[in-house]
C-alpha cells in the first residue's frame, strides 16, 4: 500500500489502525492492569492477600506472555509490589533472586562459555560426525546426536547456535556439487527480493533436527535449560520439608533413558519420514536423499577439512574439558542417594548445587592457557613481557551471558513463595479439587497437555514460572505426590516445537536460515505427539526412581 503524501489527510480508521499496532506495548501497559484491578480493590477492601497476590500473579503473567514489557522486568515486579501488598519482606524477596539454584544456572552458563570460548564445541561436533558417516542419513543423524549430547552439558540456545554454522557449510557444500536441492525455487517457495532462498525441505530437516535435538537434549540434566532449573528451585521453595530430593545424578536417570534416548530418536525418525522420504523411496525427496547417499565422499572432504583446521587439540581445550568433567563429578558425587557422597562428608553446613559448579568456574580464570612461561623461570633474562591469558576471560562473560535470565529464574521463586505465604496458590489448588475423581493418570495426562499447549505461545521458563506453583497446590488438594504433577509437566514446557517464541533453539534457526513460521509449525506436530507419549510413559517409568512418588507422602499433609 502507497504511503500517504505529508499533507494527504488520513482517514480516522486507518490512522487509528495505525497507532494500535505501532503502540500497542504502552496502550496494554496500561489498560492490563486495569483491567485486573478488581483483584486489588477486593484484595484491600476485604483484607484478603490471597487476591492481592493474585492480581501480581495474573499482571505478570500477562506481561510475561504479551512481552509488552522485557520479560526480565516483568520479572522484577515481586521486588517491588510483593513488599507493597504486605505480603513478603524485601530481604526475603531479593534472597529468593540469588538462591543456591540461580548461582548453580549462572556457573553452569560460564562453563558452557568456556566450551564455546576453547572452540572444544566444534572439535567434538566434527568427530562425531565424521565417525557417524557423511551420507545425507547418516549426515543427519550424527547432527541431531551430537546437538542432543552438547545440550546436556550446555544451554540449548547454545548447542543450536553453534550446529547452525556447521549445517549451513554442509548444505553450502552439497548445494556446490549440485548432490541434492538445498533451497527452494521461487515458484515453490516465493521470495520478497533481496531475500535469500528458503531452504529446501531436506535442508529443513537439519535445521529442525539440530533444534529439536538441542530442547530434547536440554531435558536430561539440571543445567541443560532454565525450565529445569526453575521447576527444581520452584519444587523445593514450596515443598522444603520434602524427603524426594532432586538431585543431579537423580535427575539424569528419570530424564535420560526415554525423555531424551528415545525422544530423540523418535524425532530422527520423523524427520526421516516427513522431510526425507523414508519408506518414500520413489519420490522427489527419496531420490534426491539416494542421489545424496551415492555422494557422500564429497560431504566427509569438507567435514575433514574443516576438522583438520582445527588442528591438534590445545593445552587450552585440554584444561576445560577436564574442569568440565571435574564438575560433572563434584556433582554426581555430592549426594548420589545410593552411597555417602562427598556433601554428606563435609556437612558441617549444608552443600548446595552451587559449590560443585562454582569451583572450576575459579579455576577457569586462575589457570592459564598454556605453560610455556616455566621455561622462563629457571633461566636468565630477557623474559617475555607477555602475559598469559586465562582459560576465560571476564570481558567475553560479560558479553555474553544472559543475565536477564537470572531475574526471569529468580523472578518465579518469588511469586511461588508469595503464592504460598499469601494462600493464593492454596486457593487455586483447592479449587481443583474435581481432579481428584479422575484416575491419577488422567490427571497427569491432562498436567502433561497443558504444559505443552502453553509453551507453544510464550517463552518457556515464564510458562513454567505460572504452571508449576499451580500444579503443586492442585497435587495437594487431590492428595497426589506433588511430583507426579510439577515433573513431567515441567519437561513438557520445555518440548516446544511449534512457534519461533516458544523457546530459543527455534527462533535461532528461524532467523539463521530464513525459515518461515508455517513450516515450523507443521513440522512440530509429530514431534509434539510423540513428546506427550513418552512423557507419558516415564512417568510410569518414574515409579521406579522415585518410589515413593506412588503415594500422597506424610511430609506433604503439613505443606
Amino acid at each position: 500500500m502507497a504511503e500517504p503524501e505529508p499533507n494527504e489527510k488520513i482517514p480516522a480508521k486507518r490512522s487509528l489502525g495505525k497507532c494500535c499496532a505501532l503502540h500497542w506495548r504502552g496502550k496494554a501497559t496500561v489498560l492490563m492492569p486495569l483491567l485486573t484491578l478488581p483483584l486489588l480493590i477486593h484484595g484491600i477492601l476485604d483484607n484478603e492477600p490471597a487476591f492481592r497476590c493474585m492480581y501480581l500473579v495474573s499482571n505478570m503473567a500477562l506481561f510475561w506472555i504479551t512481552e509488552a514489557i522485557p520479560l526480565y522486568l516483568t520479572s522484577l515486579f515481586p521486588v517491588v509490589f510483593l513488599p507493597l501488598f504486605d505480603i513478603l519482606g524485601s530481604d526475603q524477596v531479593c534472597k529468593l533472586y540469588f538462591s543456591d539454584t540461580v548461582v548453580m544456572f549462572i556457573g553452569g552458563l560460564i562453563i558452557a562459555l568456556a566450551i564455546e570460548y576453547s572452540n572444544l564445541h566444534q572439535r567434538i561436533a566434527m568427530k562425531t560426525i565424521l565417525l557417524v558417516g557423511c551420507s545425507p542419513r547418516r549426515l543427519h543423524f550424527g547432527l541431531v546426536m551430537v546437538t542432543c549430547f552438547i545440550s546436556l552439558w550446555i544451554s540449548n540456545s547454545a548447542a543450536t547456535a553453534m550446529m547452525c554454522p556447521i549445517v549451513k557449510a554442509v548444505l553450502s557444500e552439497l548445494d556446490s556439487q549440485n548432490i541434492f536441492t538445498v533451497y527452494k525455487s521461487q515458484e515453490e517457495e516465493p521470495m520478497e527480493e533481496g531475500d535469500p532462498p528458503h531452504p529446501s525441505t531436506i535442508s529443513m530437516a537439519f535445521y529442525f533436527g539440530v533444534a529439536y535435538a538441542a530442547t530434547i537434549g536440554g531435558c536430561g540434566t539440571l543445567i541443560g535449560t532454565g525450565t529445569n532449573l526453575t521447576f527444581k528451585g520452584l519444587y523445593d521453595t514450596r515443598f522444603p520439608k520434602s524427603k524426594t530430593q532432586i538431585d543431579f545424578p537423580i535427575f539424569m536417570a528419570y530424564a535420560i533413558p526415554i525423555v531424551v534416548i528415545v525422544n530423540v530418536l523418535l524425532l530422527y525418525f520423523s524427520l526421516q519420514v516427513t522431510h526425507m522420504g523414508l519408506f518414500r523411496g520413489k519420490s522427489q525427496t527419496g531420490l534426491e536423499v539416494k542421489r545424496g547417499t551415492e555422494g557422500q565422499a564429497v560431504v566427509k572432504t569438507v567435514i575433514k577439512a574443516r576438522h583438520q583446521e582445527l588442528g591438534p587439540m590445545t593445552c587450552h581445550e585440554i584444561q576445560v574439558t577436564v574442569l568440565f568433567i571435574l564438575m560433572v563429578f563434584l556433582l554426581f558425587t555430592r549426594k548420589p542417594g545410593f552411597v555417602t557422597g562427598w556433601g554428606d562428608f563435609l556437612n558441617a553446613q549444608k552443600i548446595g548445587s552451587g559449590p560443585p559448579v562454582w569451583l572450576p568456574v575459579m579455576l577457569l580464570f586462575a589457570l592459564p592457557t598454556q605453560y610455556t612461561f616455566f621455561k622462563y623461570c629457571c633461566g636468565k633474562p630477557p623474559f617475555t613481557g607477555q602475559s598469559m591469558d586465562a582459560l576465560l576471560s571476564w570481558i567475553y562473560i560479560h558479553r555474553n551471558t544472559p543475565w536477564g535470565l537470572c531475574f526471569l529464574l529468580g523472578g518465579g521463586f518469588a511469586l511461588a513463595e508469595g503464592s504460598k505465604v499469601s494462600g493464593m496458590a492454596k486457593m487455586l489448588g483447592d479449587s481443583l479439587k474435581f481432579a481428584s475423581k479422575m484416575p491419577p493418570i488422567v490427571v497427569e495426562g491432562m498436567c502433561i497437555l497443558i504444559g505443552l499447549f502453553c509453551t507453544a505461545f510464550s517463552s518457556n521458563v515464564a510458562i513454567c514460572n505460572i504452571l508449576i506453583p499451580i500444579f503443586s497446590e492442585m497435587a495437594l488438594a487431590i492428595k497426589m505426590h506433588p511430583l507426579k504433577l510439577t515433573l513431567p509437566p515441567s519437561l513438557a514446557i520445555s518440548m516446544a516445537y511449534h512457534l519461533p517464541v516458544s523457546t530459543p533453539p527455534n527462533a535461532i534457526i528461524s532467523g539463521y536460515a530464513g525459515i518461515k513460521t508455517k513450516y515450523l509449525a507443521l513440522a512440530g506436530i509429530l514431534p509434539t505427539i510423540w513428546a506427550f507419549i513418552v512423557l507419558m510413559l516415564n512417568s510410569q517409568y518414574g515409579n521406579i526412581i522415585f518410589p515413593e512418588s506412588t503415594k500422597f507422602p506424610d511430609w506433604a499433609k503439613d505443606a
